[in-house]
């Protein structure tokens, strides 16, 4: 029989990276929130690769922490080797990346769910979810408990019916062979909501103690460690770091896996779920590429106090034997133990173009989704998207308008709005490419473009935010003041410029045109620039930046101005796109389907071409003519 638990504001379902960023943002803007999971050692969890941040995912923790939320301190106490990856290209796409000792990150970020005062943790499995009325009402759970809540967030991961393959064998079961939720799957599809399946993978861990590292390339951190948190300093944070180690596959290892190609459930056809482009299968890889002779393997600590050891690059769903030999033909691994084979898991996920930008359902009020439950991969993805749809979830409780990121402002943005607008048709994972205004979208400057929105909700602390501005007005100080420093050919002057392979100067020049030469570093001239203050590298670094690319950020500042007029043609509620005679039968049929707000939107969805946009706009041009001549005609 039904029995009322109780009465709070927010549910959130699931505590991996998406539910804990959601739930700490409902109860931090003051909302009783509770989240529930299968198993409470469960949350926060790494059931892939222990690391956090790399190439754009380091980009959105940064905006992550910009804008309030926990992802980017967590990892800042728990890492134990940090590095800044694609230094020898452009400040666009320089990304932070940490190894996390998977264990204390789990410990750290539970302490910080316990601590919140408005959250509750349930271990308890969420069986349905409550809806009146296309306007969500709470959930029940297996054992009949009904909680009542004026908006639920659903971040389940790849727990809902997932099922894990490891050759022949397979189980219904989440990650790591833990439970996995078998009926929550039924509610969405009794609410309408379309699921289809999708699949990822991991691979074994290994003994470190039977692993010969002489035998490997040593791959250390950083020297100079850069926080995630805005809040830490580079002084606060560090430590000794572990090393990772890289090895190679050789042809060896590519012959046991084709051999045994047949026994994969990825290629025997017991997988139905689309895997990741972009994070193959071993499996994958060898048949994908047939003309490489190896692959890089990274072996990676999982924690200090543990001996297993993460083999990135051979995410395997390989019968066990198999697994042993191919890792055991490796160098370096030639008498390693398994500690846990590699698998595949297969789970239930929605469609995200069922979702506005806010990440709430477009039929069902109240209603919001965040992580792998919406086709995307990745804690970082999953992070971000939890963090803006438990924002959304306490506005749309206390009937303000949601925070939309765009395209211009974040990746976050363009997570989201690639998302629920385009789609995705297998896990979709974050890349510097997908940003077409990465130059402005740097990880150095996420702070600049989103705490103020951090602050003005609410969640980013008036002590932070000060600090924030405080920098703010520092870099602003210093590129007006050495626009006033004159460098003039002094010989001091010159051999610097000679040690730096940098042209000579004839004449005088200011030091703000000067460092607009890439070869050249704002801490060269200090012999030169007496009068300029104690810089930390941070506020060194925007400087230079904002310096060298000038002329390439004015451009894409002008891009953007011509993004932000079509989000601006606003497209009316009411529009019939059947009326619109000169539309293809596809992109009729695509617009029907998303229902974009804006011209903007419209014109990123697959399936609807530029001349689709002109004739829109034609359309929506003859409208306000007609809607005008009505107006006259009245008055």
């Amino acid at each position: 029989m039904d029995y009322i638990a109780n009465y709070v504001d927010a549910i959130v379902i699931g505590g991996g990276h998406a539910g804990c960023e959601a739930a700490l943002s409902l109860a931090r803007l003051g909302k009783k929130t509770v989240i529930f999971c299968l198993n409470i050692e469960a949350i926060a969890k790494m059931p892939c690769n222990p690391n956090i941040g790399g190439t754009s995912k380091g980009h959105l923790v940064k905006e992550i922490d910009a804008l309030g939320g926990e992802m980017g301190k967590n990892i800042d106490k728990t890492y134990i080797q940090s590095k800044m990856l694609n230094t020898s290209k452009g400040p666009a796409v320089h990304s932070l990346r940490a190894q996390a000792d998977k264990v204390e990150y789990h410990k750290a970020m539970l302490k910080v769910l316990d601590a919140e005062t408005n959250l509750t943790i349930k271990q308890q499995e969420v069986s349905d979810i409550l809806i009146e009325n296309a306007r969500v009402m709470g959930v029940r759970t297996i054992t009949g408990a009904i909680y009542y809540a004026k908006a639920v967030v659903v971040c389940t991961g790849t727990y809902l019916k997932s099922k894990i393959f490891i050759g022949e064998f397979a189980e219904n079961a989440g990650p790591d062979g833990l439970k996995s939720s078998q009926v929550l799957s039924n509610s969405l599809l009794d609410n309408g909501i379309t699921l289809r399946r999708f699949k990822t993978g991991t691979p074994a861990r290994v003994d470190k103690r039977t692993i010969d590292f002489t035998a490997m390339e040593a791959q250390l951190g950083d020297s100079k460690v850069v926080p995630f948190s805005f809040s830490n300093s580079a002084a606060s944070i560090k430590k000794n770091q572990i090393q990772c180690f890289l090895t190679y596959t050789n042809e060896q290892t590519h012959q046991i896996i084709r051999d045994n190609l047949d026994r994969s459930p990825l290629y025997g056809g017991k997988i139905e779920g689309v895997g990741p482009r972009y994070c193959p299968s071993i499996e994958d890889k060898v048949v994908r590429f047939a003309d490489k002779s190896r692959h890089q393997i990274f072996i990676e600590p999982e924690g200090v106090e543990t001996n297993e050891m993460y083999v990135q690059g051979m995410s395997s769903s390989l019968p066990e034997e198999v697994q042993i030999q191919m890792l055991r033909s490796v160098r370096g691994l030639e008498n390693v133990e398994v500690i846990r084979g590699g698998y595949a898991i297969e789970y239930d996920c929605i469609n995200p173009t069922s979702l506005l930008h806010s990440l709430e359902n477009k039929v069902i009020s109240g209603l919001f989704f965040a992580g792998q439950i919406n086709g995307s991969s990745g804690y970082e993805e999953a992070a971000a998207q939890g963090l803006v749809a438990g924002i959304n979830a306490a506005l749309k409780i206390d009937a303000k308008e949601p925070l939309i990121i765009d395209r211009a402002e974040g990746y976050i943005g363009v997570l989201i709005d690639d998302l629920v607008i385009k789609g995705t048709n297998e896990p979709y994972r974050m890349l510097t490419s997908r940003a077409e205004y990465r130059l402005l979208l740097r990880q150095d400057n996420a702070d600049i473009r989103l705490m103020t929105k951090g602050h003005d909700i609410g969640l980013v602390p008036d002590d932070i935010y000060a600090k924030f501005l405080d920098k703010q007005e520092v870099i602003e100080a210093e590129i007006e003041r050495i626009k006033k420093v004159f460098v003039g050919t002094t010989a001091t002057v010159q051999s610097i410029l000679m040690a730096k392979g940098s042209t000579p100067l004839t004449s005088g020049m200011s030091l703000h045109e000067l460092l607009k030469r890439p070869e050249l570093d704002y801490k060269d001239f200090a012999a030169v620039n007496l009068d300029g203050p104690e810089l930390s590298d941070e506020i060194i670094e925007q400087i230079e930046i904002t310096l060298k690319y000038e002329g390439y950020i004015k451009r894409q500042l002008i891009q953007v101005d011509q993004f932000k007029k079509l989000e601006k043609k606003l497209i009316p509620e009411n529009l019939k796109y059947e009326d619109i005679k000169s539309l293809r039968i596809e992109a009729r049929q695509k617009l029907l389907e998303i229902k974009p707000k804006s011209i903007g939107a419209a014109s990123r969805i697959s399936g609807v071409s530029p001349a689709d946009i002109s004739v829109m706009l034609v359309y929506m041009e003859q409208l306000k003519r007609t809607e005008r001549a009505n107006d006259a005609s009245v008055s």
